[in-house]
């Protein structure tokens, strides 16, 4: 009968080292687990499905609405500033 085996490594690593991991880690969560989660590499793709169309729509203008604004506040500083 085969069994697999994880291959492990012993690190060391100071006590706040350590705490910061315990404080990221959750329920059922190894520290392996934490580390990778940490270290992961994230993607835009990692974002896709997350909004639904509609909340995708609403997002898009209510960014378009922001852009403008400040875009209106830095011409009128520009302006007070001639």
């Amino acid at each position: 009968m085969y069994l697999p085996v994880m291959s492990t490594k012993c690190i060391t690593i100071t006590n706040d080292a350590y705490e910061r991991l315990a404080i990221s880690k959750e329920p059922g969560e190894s520290f392996s687990e934490v580390i990778v989660k940490l270290t992961r590499h994230n993607s835009m793709l990692d974002l896709v499905g997350v909004l639904s169309d509609k909340e995708a729509v609403e997002l898009s203008s209510n960014v378009k609405g922001l852009r403008k604004r400040m875009r209106n506040r830095v011409d009128a500083t520009a302006e007070r500033l001639k």
